[in-house]
């Protein structure tokens, strides 16, 4: 199975654009998740598409480029990742296996292209000191050209040598290795909740931790994922109400009594 020109051209578009959001609103596209089920909605496979983004998904949650720092880049992984799994159709866990190695050695070229994006920021220092306002514009538009080109290169490089590739990987790699990244990719969702749970005050709200537990673990059979996050959500909601109610003393019952007496004396009045 081969990827189309077509195919490579609607990816590398998307790449282009998720390159943009990731760099400025950040609205969403940038995501893995979006990856994923993108490149598994083009290529047929929207399901596997959804595996491999959300498992990516969950393992760059709380990670971001503080003080410029490179990240792996996982959204061109959930991309290659997912068109490898389909074009070898061997599951979501294949694609995570590679998604992940391919995410950390794509940093490499986003150091590049931080690098370049420097040549451009110079200018527009000169330019600013030139007073030259609509060139310093124009140079942080030039900028977004290394960050485009260091995720589209790869992705079309990897997606038109895709069977090539996977043959290549499949001869390449001894079957103990290919086992070890499934069970890499089996064993990633959980480490992805781990890295998420280090972020949420599970200390101090244990109790909704420990019942949406006992719903996955003990009524799993009977509970989707969907229901316990409902749940989930009408707890907060309760817990948010009555945490904004302030406590009702006995004094004040009794003035809101009177007031209340009060009023109705008004109105029968």
């Amino acid at each position: 199975m081969t990827v189309s020109i077509g195919i490579i051209l609607v990816l590398c578009v998307y790449v282009s654009l998720a390159v943009l959001d990731q760099i400025s609103m950040q609205l969403g596209p940038y995501s893995p998740l979006f990856g994923g089920a993108i490149t598994g909605l083009v290529m047929g496979d929207l399901k596997t598409g959804l595996m491999v983004g959300a498992t990516l998904q969950l393992m760059t949650l709380g990670v971001a480029t503080f003080g410029g720092a490179t990240v792996p880049d996982f959204l061109t992984g959930s991309v290659m990742g997912t068109a490898y799994a389909i074009l070898a159709n061997k599951g979501a866990s294949y694609g995570i296996g590679l998604a992940v190695p391919i995410g950390l050695l794509l940093t490499q070229t986003d150091i590049l292209a931080r690098m370049a994006n420097t040549y451009f920021q110079h200018r527009a220092d000169k330019f600013a000191a030139e007073g030259n306002y609509r060139k310093v514009e124009m140079q942080n538009i030039w900028g977004m050209i290394p960050w485009i080109v260091s995720r589209v290169i790869p992705v079309a490089i990897g997606l038109f040598f895709g069977q090539s590739v996977v043959s290549a990987i499949n001869s390449f790699i001894p079957m103990w290795f290919m086992d070890g990244l499934k069970t890499a990719g089996a064993i990633l969702p959980a480490m992805g909740i781990a890295i998420l749970m280090r972020y949420l005050p599970i200390k101090k709200y244990f109790p909704f931790f420990i019942i949406g537990f006992v719903m996955m673990a003990y009524g799993g059979k009977s509970f989707s994922i969907l229901g316990a996050a409902l749940v989930g959500l009408a707890m907060a909601a309760i817990y948010v109400i009555f945490k904004k109610q302030p406590a009702t003393t006995s004094t004040d019952v009794s003035s809101s009594t009177e007031s209340d007496d009060d009023d109705e004396v008004e109105i029968d009045d």
